[in-house]
């Protein structure tokens, strides 16, 4: 599913249609962000810069930017944005976080919601963890298609999905994978799952310096 239409949809009036609750004792974001090989990237998205890892062999396939709505998708080399077996997505809504009624857990609930209004036999979904992450308040879930629609019906579809509250604007980063298809609910392995933070690690949001250039020094540190 494109992580656009599910945020355009669904972000406005913040109606809950599914719920992710954390698990009885939620890990801190440390104790999931293990150590993994990847490419640093840095991209500035309305009112600061992202950096986030992704693996060696993939490549972004599609970006846009649509007024208040940022989309940046990665597959790996020889995958298309409609034909994927991995896909990691970054986006960005601008100002959101100036709404005092939005929180990161009310955002990971309306993208699940848009999940189970894809495949509502066959959704499932599970808070992972919530907690500061670059100093800025987060929520870790696990959500899942047993039935994608995207493949028409072909395989199922599941992403660990982050939602970052910045500054002013809100960000989410996206890994999912799709395998066979089940027509019941995928029962979720969230340990393996929270381990594919590490995949998109290190992730942390920077300030922009007016007039810094890429490949924006001011934010490699740690």
């Amino acid at each position: 599913m494109r992580m656009l239409k599910i945020l355009g949809s669904a972000l406005i009036t913040l109606g809950l249609c599914a719920s992710v609750n954390a698990q009885d004792k939620p890990k801190t974001l440390d104790e999931l962000r293990a150590q993994g090989y990847s490419i640093k990237s840095i991209t500035p998205i309305y009112s600061q810069l992202l950096l986030a890892g992704y693996p060696q062999g993939f490549q972004t396939a599609y970006e846009k930017v649509n007024g208040p709505n940022y989309i940046r998708e990665l597959v790996p080399v020889g995958e298309n944005v409609n034909d994927w077996t991995k896909m990691m997505t970054i986006s960005g809504i601008k100002d959101l976080a100036n709404r005092a009624d939005v929180t990161p857990h009310a955002v990971l609930n309306n993208i699940a919601a848009g999940f189970k209004r894809a495949c509502p036999n066959s959704f499932s979904a599970q808070g992972i963890a919530e907690g500061k992450l670059s100093g800025f308040d987060s929520y870790v879930a696990v959500v899942s298609c047993g039935v994608s629609p995207s493949t028409g019906g072909k395989s199922s579809e599941t992403a660990l999905i982050a939602v970052i509250k910045g500054q002013s604007d809100y960000y989410t980063i996206q890994w999912a994978e799709r395998s066979a298809p089940s027509n019941e609910p995928i029962v979720l392995d969230v340990p393996t799952w929270a381990g594919k933070l590490s995949l998109m690690s290190p992730i942390k949001l920077c300030p922009i310096v007016p007039g810094e250039q890429a490949p924006y020094p001011s934010c490699v540190g740690p």
